[in-house]
């Protein structure tokens, strides 16, 4: 996934970020709302990681902002504030999920692929397609009981079509997923691991749209 880290805390923002990459998301990270809204002006996030106390602002100015627009991307918020009040203010501005400082990256990484889940309109963690079976909680793909090994990049490109069942993905969409804001990438970046999926998990899964992109087939 695409994921907006808005955490101005060195540290910890590090921390995460490096987490999120090690599971494959692409992340953009910024400090300061101004930052945030200028990110969110150019690139379509599939998460938001949202910090509350911030140099220029409150979190949730940015967040009521958003929803106000209409702009549905999935938010997280990550601050030390552990009141109730703040819990109840954060949900009801919008935000769909809600962890307190500090907070074990484990538990970070399962609210995500949570709230991914429940964006893509499946709550369960497991998705049969084909003669695979996909965990989309250990990034585990198996056929027949047999473990099917994938990169970083290539589960990355995987979840993008597995959030998105059948809908058709553009090169630059797919781009964007594998890819942090001023990443180099190669022109046939996509291709490549298009073809490295089709060589694991079946020559026919993904199917190519000239001209337009690639889409996962149903079955």
């Amino acid at each position: 996934m695409r994921l907006l880290l808005l955490e101005d805390a060195n540290d910890l923002g590090e921390v995460i970020h490096d987490q999120m990459i090690d599971e494959g998301h692409a992340v953009d990270w910024v400090e300061t709302i101004a930052q945030a809204k200028a990110a969110l002006a150019g690139t379509e996030y599939d998460l938001i990681l949202l910090d509350l106390m911030l140099p220029d602002g409150h979190g949730i100015d940015l967040l009521k902002t958003l929803r106000h627009d209409g702009d549905d991307t999935a938010v997280i918020i990550l601050t030390a504030r552990d009141q109730i009040s703040d819990r109840i203010q954060g949900l009801n501005a919008g935000a769909d999920d809600y962890l307190v400082k500090p907070f074990d990256l484990s538990e970070l990484s399962a609210r995500v692929a949570a709230v991914a889940r429940r964006y893509a309109g499946n709550p369960n963690p497991t998705i049969k397609l084909a003669d695979l079976t996909v965990d989309l909680n250990t990034h585990q793909v198996t056929r027949a009981g047999a473990d099917i090994q994938l990169t970083a990049r290539e589960w990355a490109l995987l979840e993008a079509f597995l959030h998105r069942p059948g809908l058709l993905l553009s090169k630059s969409q797919l781009e964007d997923h594998l890819y942090a804001f001023g990443a180099e990438i190669e022109s046939n970046t996509i291709e490549v691991y298009i073809s490295r999926l089709r060589k694991k998990l079946g020559k026919d899964l993904i199917e190519t749209v000239r001209g337009f992109g690639y889409r996962i087939k149903q079955t």
